[in-house]
């Protein structure tokens, strides 16, 4: 494992980042939105999206290991996005 500090990284790419970062993320509100709003997730996988979940979630101890904000950030709101997902499925989309 090295021990080189880490390169410094433009502070206008660093703001992108966090624009893809949480942007992209936001995509799992959209799915909940139309679970909740519908009251209906018969089409939505729930193995999908707990993989999903658990893999959002691993990103975010790591961001908190290397105390990265731009991972913290972003794997937060998946994490809200992707557990919303999995309580509608629970909720409105097993029978």
């Amino acid at each position: 494992m090295s021990t080189e500090p880490p390169p410094k990284i433009n502070p206008l790419f660093q703001k992108y980042m966090y624009v893809v970062g949480i942007g992209g993320n936001l995509l799992f509100y959209w799915q909940a939105y139309e679970i909740y709003s519908t009251q209906q997730a018969r089409d939505v996988s729930l193995p999908a999206f707990a993989i999903g979940l658990w893999a959002v979630s691993s990103w975010f101890v790591y961001g908190l290991k290397i105390k990265d904000s731009v991972i913290i950030s972003a794997n937060i709101v998946a994490m809200i996005g992707a557990g919303s997902v999995v309580v509608g499925k629970l909720m409105f989309g097993m029978g």
